[in-house]
């Protein structure tokens, strides 16, 4: 049962991986990569702006506890000329701590620093991997579209494509069938004319006697009309005799001629 499960499992990975293939567009593929790349960078350049940030925050905290310690050093200095030793000890304790405090947000600007200074340099890597992939994806896009196209228009040619190929059967399928149909009307007049079948549109009990009978009768009203024609022609327009019995005599017009 494991070893079945398996194989359709297999099967199942074969057959989706193919209806993948079929349906995904290498273009697509490309510009949703180039998508994703693109927000990677606008990440890393967003913590490039949250480190800066925060390295700018330090420096301003700096700034204030540099004014604090030098204030803090003035009082010290005013209270021992007023003979005042415990508040010139007082600010000299504060302002210990207070560069105790400049000392620990110090080595935090160096880290940010730091830090600020790979991010930024990461970022410039980045930018410059997304527009050398930008050109390639926009060639690679270019090739595609003409390979589609050149192989769309040969197949066109050469009759390869579904669309072609249907019009092809079908073009295939009206021949065989005008051809069909020439060869049963041909067959029909065959049979017609040897008297195998009977023309429906003549009238009911007619026979193959009859008909041959009407044909002569036509056959003989054809001359009759003929000779009335020539009746009425006038002598000069008589036409000659035909070549081959005006060399030849007919036995009367030997005997005459004798």
């Amino acid at each position: 049962m494991t070893s079945i499960a398996h194989r359709i499992a297999a099967l199942f990975r074969i057959k989706a991986n193919k209806a993948l293939d079929k349906a995904e567009d290498p273009r697509e593929v490309l510009d949703y990569s180039y998508t994703q790349q693109q927000e990677m960078l606008q990440k890393v350049r967003r913590g490039v702006a949250d480190v800066a940030t925060s390295r700018k925050r330090i420096d301003l905290q700096i700034a204030q506890l540099r004014q604090s310690s030098g204030k803090l050093e003035g009082q010290a200095q005013q209270a021992l000329a007023a003979g005042r030793e415990d508040l010139a000890r007082e600010a000299v304790s504060r302002r210990t701590a207070v560069a105790s405090q400049l000392t620990d947000l110090r080595t935090q600007q160096a880290t940010l620093q730091a830090e600020e200074e790979k991010l930024t340099l990461a970022s410039q890597r980045l930018q410059a991997k997304v527009d050398t992939f930008r050109i390639s994806k926009e060639t690679i896009k270019a090739r595609y579209t003409a390979a589609e196209a050149q192989t769309r228009i040969t197949e066109a040619v050469t009759g390869i494509g579904e669309e072609m190929g249907d019009v092809g059967l079908a073009m295939q399928r009206a021949e065989d069938k005008t051809e069909q149909l020439q060869a049963r009307a041909g067959a029909l007049d065959e049979l017609l004319a040897s008297g195998a079948l009977e023309d429906a549109t003549l009238p009911a009990g007619r026979d193959d006697i009859q008909a041959e009978l009407e044909r002569v009768t036509a056959g003989q009203d054809v001359d009759r009309e003929l000779a009335r024609m020539k009746a009425q022609l006038p002598a000069s327009a008589t036409p000659p005799a035909v070549e081959g019995k005006s060399a030849e005599q007919s036995p009367l017009d030997q005997e005459g001629t004798s």
